[in-house]
């Protein structure tokens, strides 16, 4: 896929995206409080859809929402009005510290990916420089493996000053390469001119391609150990399926092992893909998964459980078969 450049004023879509530190022990509280909002903000006009997505880890704790309406003006709306404001007083002891938010104005979707959304303070009088110097940045981005485009969202009247990058790699090892590059360090130091601050959001998950519920409403990905479960679950039948018709099928037409093995690859991909994850996986475990869902322990460890139990089926028919 080529690199791509875009100044995101083209479009007439609106994109906030909203980082949240949650107090640790209030994860729970945290998912049931947001899904007020997301119901709340399903009535508003032009509100296209909210994407949640988990932190990476229990140690940062901080989940990245992100609303799509389909202008401006309309984001606008939602952002000053009183049941907004209400829903966050009533949230403001989840949090931290203040939630931060960025607000994009035009651009394009965002693609499967890991994307980073960079917000910058620009000094008085230097925003020429600014977009000179990000010029600049996206060159150097493009000559890194991975990457996979880059969009450049002007600040929007009333309703923030800072100027908004969002870049994707295709792998998170692509994009941490590129963030503790020194050439990245270089031109941040260059860019000291007419940057005052920044701010670095990152947005990823695994196998986020694998895992969608509600598409346009409610979409999402759950944690990454019930994705690890769940891909496991579908992709052991896949492949003992597989090896024991194509993969012997290729073996008695005398293909090579090693093309045998890219083949029936690419057909467990498919199938995982377009098949067993959207298909089955995502619905019968759509409890357990959709991460906007509020959950009870009881809950997670009964999705596990189920799970389990499906290991355990798979191996003894298999055993029984083979």
């Amino acid at each position: 896929m080529s690199a791509s450049a875009n100044r995101g004023r083209g479009g007439a879509g609106a994109t906030v995206v909203t980082s949240q530190k949650v107090v640790p022990g209030r994860e729970e509280d945290y998912k049931r409080w947001q899904e007020q909002v997301n119901r709340a903000v399903r009535v508003f006009d032009g509100f296209e859809g909210t994407e949640l997505y988990p932190p990476d880890s229990a140690d940062d704790n901080q989940w990245v929402v992100v609303f799509r309406f389909s202008d401006v003006d309309r984001l606008r709306a939602w952002l000053g009005s009183a049941s907004r404001r209400q829903l966050l007083d009533d949230g403001r002891d989840l949090f931290e510290e203040e939630p931060s938010q960025e607000v994009l104005h035009g651009g394009q979707p965002a693609q499967e990916a890991v994307t980073a959304v960079v917000s910058h303070t620009v000094r008085p009088g230097r925003e020429q420089d600014f977009e000179r110097w990000q010029d600049k940045v996206l060159k150097a981005q493009q000559k890194y493996p991975g990457f996979m485009g880059s969009e450049l969202f002007a600040p929007v009247e009333g309703i923030q000053d800072r100027w908004v990058v969002v870049f994707r790699f295709d792998t998170r090892e692509h994009l941490d390469q590129w963030l503790q590059s020194d050439v990245r360090r270089k031109l941040l130091d260059e860019g000291r001119d007419c940057v005052a601050d920044y701010d670095v959001r990152e947005i990823a998950s695994a196998f986020s391609g694998w895992f969608r519920f509600g598409e346009g409403e409610q979409a999402g990905v759950p944690p990454n150990w019930k994705q690890a479960m769940s891909v496991l679950l579908a992709l052991y039948p896949t492949v003992m399926v597989l090896n024991l018709t194509v993969g012997r099928a290729l073996t008695h037409a005398d293909v090579p092992g090693y093309l045998g093995l890219f083949i029936s690859n690419v057909l467990s991909v498919a199938i995982l893909t377009w098949l067993l994850m959207p298909l089955v996986v995502n619905r019968a475990l759509a409890f357990w998964l959709a991460p906007d869902r509020p959950r009870s322990r009881r809950t997670d460890l009964a999705g596990a459980a189920v799970v389990a139990v499906c290991y355990a089926a798979l191996l003894l028919v298999f055993g029984l078969t083979v």
